[in-house]
């Protein structure tokens, strides 16, 4: 069950009233969280989040991750924060919304979507969104600078790409930071932006070889335990799981 509205300052908001039953628009502003947790992010701000503590739910029980949405690259030396206005249905924070509820609706591991925001500004727009906050969990990249996954892991990891990719679900970008990997070893994927549901196709080669690539330049430059059996162990699982799919 989700609701929508446009608050007063002209922004359109869209929440899940099943998590909250009133939302608050300031609950975007990170002012309105002076004692939150947050991240560093990198240079300018991007990928930068805050935790917070849902008003309804006691902080100890679970907590939402507030992300305002960053321009990288060049143009995010230039406009930062803003994106050209294509119409609601184009706007960044929509279309994660959108994905991560579709993705929920699939029993998937992935952050469950709470609230989602953009603000119009003529030509272009602002957006944020908030997911819950994923339970314990360690970046894949952490964990393989600290120490090295079993075969049985590594499987899993390939296991956990294959249910997104079986469904249809591309991420824009798959790497070894956005996989986590929870207690018990269970593995999440997040930060959907600009991905989408797809049919199948070569995309999902190349998602993997995306992974590849970021699991090699984390053992480069930072020393992760990574190799060729390693690799292959996530191609078994996937493939496994793939299989299993069809």
């Amino acid at each position: 069950m989700t609701k929508q509205f446009l608050n007063s300052e002209g922004a359109f908001i869209v929440y899940d009233d099943a998590k909250v039953s009133q939302f608050n628009p300031r609950w975007f502003e990170p002012e309105a969280w002076p004692d939150a947790e947050r991240t560093a992010g990198k240079a300018g701000g991007r990928g930068a989040v805050i935790f917070i503590s849902p008003p309804e739910t006691p902080p100890a029980e679970s907590q939402w991750v507030l992300r305002h949405y960053y321009r990288g690259g060049l143009p995010g030396k230039i406009i930062d924060d803003r994106f050209v206005w294509t119409g609601p249905e184009g706007t960044r924070s929509w279309r994660e919304w959108q994905l991560l509820a579709m993705i929920h609706a699939q029993g998937l591991p992935a952050p469950a979507p709470v609230a989602a925001r953009y603000v119009r500004h003529g030509l272009f727009y602002t957006a944020d969104l908030i997911t819950e906050r994923l339970p314990d969990v360690l970046p894949l990249s952490t964990r393989l600078t600290e120490t090295p996954l079993s075969a049985v892991l590594w499987q899993s990891v390939g296991e956990c790409i294959a249910q997104f990719h079986g469904a249809g679900f591309f991420h824009a970008d798959l790497n070894a930071h956005n996989l986590q990997i929870g207690s018990k070893d269970k593995l999440y994927l997040l930060d959907w932006d600009r991905g989408e549901q797809r049919e199948p196709g070569g995309w999902a080669k190349n998602n993997l070889a995306r992974l590849q690539r970021s699991l090699e330049k984390i053992k480069r430059q930072q020393g992760a335990h990574f190799g060729p059996a390693d690799w292959a162990n996530l191609e078994s699982g996937y493939a496994a799981a793939m299989s299993a799919h069809r």
